[in-house]
């Protein structure tokens, strides 16, 4: 087995004295992990951080054989790590990555995607330049992982104007109209998953607490706990940094 390609790290766990075991994301291949000789040294940390872009190299005498990875640095995300909102949401969207894709099953929009969220966590640190594209990178995940929600119109009436809420149970639209009188059971739905736009924050927040219900129930069932940590961490970062 040999694959080189490039790859964005997703995440870093510590083997034997000085390796590290490592997943990344890559544009055509999916998730891979390796074996890094010397990971945890001081010369390599910096390039085994969540959301860097990396060069991998994989390779192993046989399929069921767990790859030994030789890494270079393509471009470094590291500095973000030190400022506590960039830091989070990398943090989550590495997590979720790694939690949720299947080994070597190739999701090339998924690459395509968290690329652009991190290049824009990147470019614009400050949390209302990239939240939408986060609501939009965990509606892509549910799709990918075919558990897309079907947004485009009323799973009550077919209807496509006015959709206003979605189902908590169906994931299906529902218009203003067929919500009549069940609103408090529907989570409201902001226009922009459906028109773009940039969101005003209560529709960043109205967004997330859409893909979170359907990321815990359908995604993240057996990882739950441990990687909506990240996640918690995230909003409530969002939440400080928004009052």
């Amino acid at each position: 087995m040999h694959l080189a390609a490039p790859a964005i790290v997703l995440a870093i766990r510590p083997h034997g004295e000085h390796g590290a075991i490592v997943r990344a994301l890559t544009p055509d291949d999916g998730v891979r992990s390796g074996y890094v000789r010397g990971g945890r040294s001081r010369s390599l940390r910096p390039i085994l951080q969540p959301g860097n872009a990396i060069l991998g190299d994989w390779r192993a005498r046989t399929d069921d054989q767990l790859p030994a990875l030789t890494v270079e640095l393509v471009h470094s995300r590291a500095g973000l790590h030190g400022e506590p909102l960039p830091a989070a949401v990398i943090s989550w969207v590495a997590a979720l990555t790694a939690a949720a894709l299947p080994e070597a099953q190739p999701y090339p929009r998924l690459y395509a995607a968290l690329s652009a969220v991190l290049d824009a966590v990147e470019a614009a640190p400050a949390a209302r330049d990239w939240a939408g594209a986060l609501a939009r990178y965990e509606l892509l995940v549910l799709a990918e992982l075919g558990f897309g929600l079907a947004l485009d119109r009323c799973v009550v009436t077919g209807a496509r104007e006015d959709i206003a809420y979605v189902s908590p149970k169906s994931g299906g639209a529902v218009s203003r109209a067929a919500a009549a009188g069940y609103e408090d059971r529907l989570l409201p739905l902001p226009p922009f998953l459906l028109a773009g736009g940039d969101p005003d924050w209560p529709d960043v927040f109205a967004a997330l607490a859409i893909t979170e219900r359907f990321l815990a129930r359908d995604v993240l069932v057996d990882r739950r706990a441990e990687t909506l940590a990240a996640r918690e961490r995230l909003i409530d970062r969002l939440k400080r940094a928004v009052a």
